[in-house]
């Protein structure tokens, strides 16, 4: 008896082995130091490479300074994730956005890369922007606007709405998006409300960007987990 009790945990302690050897680990894009794993895409540096960037590291923050206007992107490129971001605009409310699936830089207006942009401008947080990818939601007239203006280039109708603006907190709180990416299929989540959910997306994965876009952001998390199967 006591043989078999012995043998039945000896199996218990492996099967807990395995199963924790195949969880996904979790990985911080942003080591809280520097901005090891990422690089800046600024258009206004093209002449003038020795200009100040619109990225730096302060306090333990990844900041986005606004200006100039660009993007820091991730080096690698990823599929089936989880992203967490945690952010805040410390000062004034503004514009910036979590591109996911970028790829080709500057194909849109010289400055955007392609890509499906999450929203973070303040009070629409979690809206689509369509940047040369495109992605599909429920009621899209209602979000969209008339079919015949839809569009993934300069000029049409890119901006997809979300579901709720009234998941932020107040100016200067810090935020939480939780982004998930599998196959063709996007969800986020705005301080734990479901605020988008997007599917058909004509691009399933690719690298992860942070904009510049005109207002000072600070970034005190930003965290990948691979998954392999969406979540409720």
């Amino acid at each position: 008896m006591k043989n078999l009790l012995i043998a039945t945990v000896m199996l218990l302690v492996v099967f807990t082995s395995v199963v924790q050897a195949e969880e996904p680990a979790a990985k911080d894009l942003f080591n809280g130091k520097d901005l090891t794993g990422w690089h800046a895409d600024i258009p206004a540096l093209d002449k003038n490479p020795d200009g100040d960037s619109a990225f730096i590291v302060r306090d333990g923050n990844l900041v986005s300074l606004g200006l100039p206007r660009g993007h820091l992107i991730t080096d690698a490129d990823h599929e089936n994730y989880r992203l967490e971001v945690e952010y805040r605009f410390p000062g004034k409310p503004g514009n910036c956005g979590v591109l996911v699936h970028a790829s080709t830089p500057r194909a849109l207006y010289k400055m955007f890369p392609k890509s499906i942009e999450v929203q973070m401008n303040h009070q629409h947080a979690g809206d689509f922007w369509c940047i040369v990818q495109d992605i599909a939601v429920p009621d899209m007239v209602e979000r969209r606007g008339p079919k015949e203006k839809w569009g993934i280039v300069e000029g049409k109708a890119r901006r997809i709405l979300n579901l709720t603006d009234d998941s932020e907190k107040p100016l200067g709180e810090w935020n939480s998006m939780t982004i998930e990416c599998v196959g063709d299929e996007v969800k986020v989540w705005v301080n734990g409300d479901l605020v988008n959910h997007g599917s058909d997306c004509t691009a399933s994965k690719g690298q992860i960007a942070l904009q510049a876009e005109g207002a000072e952001v600070e970034f005190r998390k930003v965290k990948l987990t691979p998954i392999t199967e969406l979540s409720d």
